[in-house]
């Protein structure tokens, strides 16, 4: 199994009782920022929100099939207090748990539903080619982004192309998406930019990176950009766990060559991944 599958057998067996991102990672045999990476890039959702989404769908069950006592239902679930748990629920389904008892019903609630691996995401890769990047100073539109929001990065990259070529201090003509400042819920920065030679006289709503030098693992995405989902999570499952290598905790990036046409999202992209060693 790649780790997302470790991952997801690990949390449907566990999810009842204390769970922790640490324990998932280890199952995964990943560290736990490169869950959160490929766990959200595989299923959609970040680790522990599924976690959390598992729980109170079973619990919803228990309370629509006439579960005497909410408390008791609260505590199986993870939470320590009726309170925490009404909040939690509400959060989740917009119903207190009273009414979903009371209805008898969870047909009109969003269960979070096991999730099943779609193989059609695993296709073959280009063999990478490493190189030793040098340091990089990127500056463009920033976002905050979750696995479940980052539909918003097409149009934040629709925002950013007309700017590209009158950015301040540019470098060449190549665009770069960043994804940077991931936290443990699954949350991540993304930056649509251009390399500039120095981030003095940017403008005060441009976001700004600096990639220091480091080795990297390159691979091509030739196919659509609307695809690119799955070269990434190929990288990830398939390639990394034979590869001998293991991915930084550090910026990767997608280097948009002059060869893409941002209109048509045709054209070569390279991935650059982070590696130790």
């Amino acid at each position: 199994m790649n780790p997302v599958e470790r991952a997801l057998w690990f949390i449907e067996h566990q999810f009842s009782a204390e769970i922790t991102l640490d324990a998932i990672a280890e199952a995964g045999g990943v560290s736990r920022f490169h869950l959160c990476r490929v766990f959200g890039m595989a299923t959609g959702h970040s680790v522990m929100r599924y976690v959390r989404g598992r729980r109170l769908t079973e619990a919803a069950r228990s309370l629509a099939a006439g579960a005497p006592d909410i408390l008791a239902v609260a505590l199986d679930a993870g939470y320590g207090s009726h309170e925490a748990f009404t909040r939690a629920f509400r959060d989740q389904f917009g119903l207190t748990p009273e009414l979903v008892r009371g209805q008898r019903r969870v047909d009109t609630l969003a269960l979070v539903e096991p999730i099943r691996m779609d193989e059609t995401l695993i296709i073959d890769l280009e063999a990478p080619r490493f190189e030793t990047g040098r340091t990089l100073l990127v500056a463009g539109l920033g976002g905050r982004y979750t696995f479940e929001t980052n539909q918003g990065i097409p149009a934040q990259w629709q925002r950013f192309a007309p700017q590209i070529g009158h950015v301040p201090n540019q470098v060449g003509g190549a665009a770069y998406g960043v994804c940077c400042n991931a936290d443990e819920a699954g949350n991540f920065d993304y930056i649509a930019g251009v390399e500039v030679s120095s981030f003095d006289d940017l403008p005060a709503d441009l976001a700004r990176v600096r990639i220091p030098a480091r080795r990297y693992a390159v691979f091509s995405h030739r196919d659509h950009i609307s695809k690119i989902r799955a070269t990434h999570y190929s990288i990830w499952t398939r390639w990394l766990p034979s590869s001998g290598h293991a991915f930084a905790d550090a910026p990767g990036f997608e280097l948009y060559t002059a060869d893409f046409d941002p209109w048509a999202g045709i054209g070569l992209v390279e991935i650059w991944m982070p590696i130790k060693g």
